[in-house]
């Protein structure tokens, strides 16, 4: 690895409130309807977050701290494989700004300090768009995405 970091920022326009944004996001019954994972904390700055597989097994995948938190407009979290938990450079960070946009909302979500060749990094720009397209389609039809799809063979 090179020492490099970079950054993805993504924008998707929801027609939704704040609050219904934020709540997708920090409540575990809610994630799990649209992303798969249960996002568990109870979101003051300096708590913990476990990213949860909605499955049987329960594994915890990603984990960090809660940096800042502003409910319904913002939302700051550090991020790292849970294996990696111990290791500060494995650490990148997540914001979650959520503004209200005419009869809808803006969610713009910014995911910094990511290692530039990493295994996080590529798993981040493949997931985030699905995700944030999960959630979307989540709160304006009631139903998400399977975001473990994957490609048809041509």
């Amino acid at each position: 690895m090179t020492g490099e970091t970079i950054s993805f920022v993504y924008v998707t326009y929801i027609a939704s409130t704040a609050e219904k944004v934020f709540e997708a996001i920090t409540r575990p019954e809610l994630a799990r309807r649209y992303w798969g994972h249960e996002n568990v904390s109870d979101w003051t700055p300096g708590s913990k977050w476990e990213h949860i597989r909605a499955n049987d097994e329960r594994t915890v995948e990603l984990v960090g701290e809660v940096v800042e938190t502003s409910p319904p407009t913002r939302l700051v979290i550090t991020w790292a494989n849970a294996s990696q938990a111990d290791d500060p450079a494995a650490r990148s960070r997540v914001t979650f700004d959520i503004e209200p946009y005419e009869d809808m909302v803006r969610l713009t979500v910014s995911h910094d300090d990511l290692q530039a060749d990493s295994g996080m990094a590529n798993g981040v720009q493949k997931g985030w768009p699905v995700v944030l397209s999960s959630l979307k389609s989540f709160l304006e039809t009631g139903r998400g995405l399977d975001v473990f799809a994957k490609p048809k063979a041509a």
